[in-house]
């Protein structure tokens, strides 16, 4: 069984009902009374970060997981099918292990899943940025750059996210899929 000095960042162990990885934590000794380690855990399944005090040498359950790279086919209903790199077996995975990441997926694109120990999916993760074309938005003129002026436009995946006004159709966009937001126009 593992304990506290085990701990260091991307570690994923079960806490408190659920799988947990570690995002940061610091070992603390005080000048008085037992030495303790503040930790920020993340939650696989919701993504909602906690912080949470350990006392020094305090046990642990470490899930083991190992990462697979997939491409993403295409969606078949509420599943999404996956290809695997290595054996080009077809996988079909549930929507809800991407939560809402999985609209800015287009075909071809790189997905990781996390299995344990089982072989049953942990969580699901997508690039962190993807860039994508804007299908459909009401048209900007030039001079429009007003900040914080946001209005919807439409991607090539079917995602509605706010822009800024500037932005018009056929424009290539930087998008971060763990909030669904704009990031920057992208060069063609």
């Amino acid at each position: 069984m593992a304990d506290t000095s085990d701990f260091r960042n991307g570690l994923i162990m079960q806490f408190k009902h659920g799988l947990y990885t570690i995002i940061d934590f610091q070992h603390v000794k005080p000048g008085k009374g037992g030495a303790f380690v503040r930790t920020k855990l993340k939650n696989l399944k919701t993504g909602r970060v906690l912080d949470n005090t350990f006392r020094s040498g305090e046990p642990i359950e470490v899930v083991r997981v190992e990462r697979k790279k997939y491409q993403f086919l295409y969606r078949d209903g509420d599943s999404l099918v996956l290809m695997d790199n290595d054996t080009y077996e077809q996988l079909n995975v549930d929507k809800a292990y991407f939560g809402n990441q999985d609209q800015f997926l287009k075909e071809s694109e790189a997905v990781e899943l996390l299995h344990d120990d089982k072989d049953a999916i942990v969580v699901a993760e997508t690039p962190i940025f993807v860039q994508l074309e804007v299908t459909e938005t009401e048209p900007g003129f030039k001079g429009d750059t007003a900040t914080n002026v946001m209005k919807p436009a439409t991607l090539e995946t079917g995602a509605v996210i706010p822009v800024p006004i500037f932005v018009n159709v056929g424009d290539l966009l930087k998008v971060d899929t763990r909030e669904g937001k704009y990031v920057e126009r992208v060069k063609n």
